[in-house]
């Protein structure tokens, strides 16, 4: 997939549960800080970085894109499930990690653009009264966002042709 640079553009849109941004910079104390409330008496963060090699090979620095307007809509729909789950089935652990309730704030903001080894692409934030919930929304908001959100990246690796790098889905 080869994506126009002018293909991806900023935005964010803010919904009842939270928000969802994707930019060219991140601030991750900000967006911890808009998760805050004296109702939550736990905050869970993820904060995705880009690390230095990936299978054997020396990163020199990662690309994202986005379908911004299409992945800022599957991002409010991976919160709206997060904060309205399916109840477990009877069959079904308790502590699931399908199942989360009682979220106070979620926000999802991604990086598009260069991002160097070493800085952020991609942060959640979840409150919640409990740190199991806040836990378990974290990880099952950031799989989703991997698994649905239109965001492509593409991996340049020291000693190889830049023009030989692929975009590829965001897993």
């Amino acid at each position: 997939m080869s994506l126009p640079p002018a293909a991806s553009v900023e935005g964010s849109l803010e919904i009842s549960e939270g928000r969802c941004a994707i930019s060219f910079s991140l601030d991750v104390q900000d967006i911890i800080n808009s998760v805050q409330d004296d109702r939550a008496g736990a905050i869970a963060v993820f904060v995705g970085t880009t690390r230095n090699s990936f299978k054997g090979k020396t990163v020199t620095r990662l690309e994202y894109q986005a379908y911004t307007k299409l992945a800022l809509k599957t991002m409010a729909e991976i919160i709206h499930e997060a904060n309205h789950p399916t109840p477990p089935v009877e069959h079904q652990p308790p502590h699931d990690p399908t199942y989360v309730a009682s979220l106070i704030r979620c926000v999802i903001h991604h990086r598009i653009g260069t991002v160097p080894v070493g800085e952020p692409s991609i942060v959640v934030a979840v409150s919640s009264p409990h740190r199991k919930e806040a836990f378990l929304a974290c990880e099952k908001i950031l799989e989703d966002v991997k698994r649905k959100a239109q965001v492509w990246k593409r991996e340049y690796y020291e000693g190889e042709d830049e023009s030989k790098a692929e975009w590829k889905e965001n897993y």
